[in-house]
């Protein structure tokens, strides 16, 4: 299965938009966040040769802006798909994608989009003073997973541990997304990168919210099993 990267900070040549925010198509037909802008989303799909009218399933990690930007751009181009939320996204939310038709499906635990991906489930926590919920796609492969996070807010290891938990007798081969250590101090990043370590990941992309310092971290552990995230690059698992 290919990930085509659609959005995010950096990109394999200029005429491809960056921003804040990310947006992963898992295969032809399912999407994971839409970045922080339509307009800039919609742009980038074209310029990859993604058709629109294929996509099937739309995952919305978290309802924050930078997640859900492109979302409304792109209702307006195919509202024919699924949209996967948790329940505890926001009623604002919720209301205004329901006024674009779309089949919403609140997966409070895993939800299965097909044979071989699915959700995690919502995970809830605290974020600058108010409750948030998350979830993460998970991707099952030959045996092997693979992790699409948002920006990691409830903790990118509590999320692996939930994962590996559900697909107890399958092993890590990619973590891919935000991982949420952008204001956190060196010797705590330290703690999660050797905690990621004991995962025994394949490859590992850490991006967005991650912070230079802490990809720079990841970096120098993983070696070789590290890589960046551009958009207009495709990820084969």
């Amino acid at each position: 299965m290919k990930i085509k990267i659609l959005f995010d900070k950096q990109a394999i040549h200029s005429n491809l938009n960056t921003g804040w925010g990310i947006s992963f198509l898992v295969g032809e037909n399912t999407l994971f966040d839409t970045g922080e802008k339509g307009k800039w989303l919609i742009e980038n799909m074209k310029r990859l040769k993604v058709d629109i009218t294929k996509i099937e399933n739309i995952v919305i990690s978290h309802d924050h802006w930078d997640h859900t930007g492109g979302l409304w751009r792109l209702l307006e181009l195919n509202n024919r798909a699924n949209l996967y939320i948790t329940p505890g996204f926001s009623t604002e939310f919720k209301e205004k994608a329901k006024k674009f038709g779309i089949n919403i499906i609140e997966c409070k635990k895993s939800c299965k989009i097909n044979e071989r991906i699915f959700t995690t489930g919502e995970f809830m926590t605290a974020y600058k003073g108010y409750a948030l919920a998350e979830q993460s796609l998970v991707i099952r492969e030959n045996n092997k997973i693979s992790v699409l996070t948002g920006c990691s807010h409830p903790g990118i290891v509590r999320i692996l541990q939930k994962v590996k938990e559900d697909f107890e007798n399958d092993n890590f081969h990619l973590v891919m997304g935000g991982f949420h250590l952008l204001n956190e101090e060196e010797i705590e990043i330290i703690e999660v990168v050797s905690q990621l370590e004991e995962f025994k990941i394949d490859r590992i992309g850490p991006t967005h919210c991650t912070g230079e310092e802490a990809e720079e971290i990841i970096k120098n552990k993983f070696g070789e099993k590290f890589f960046e995230v551009k958009v207009g690059d495709v990820v084969e698992i």
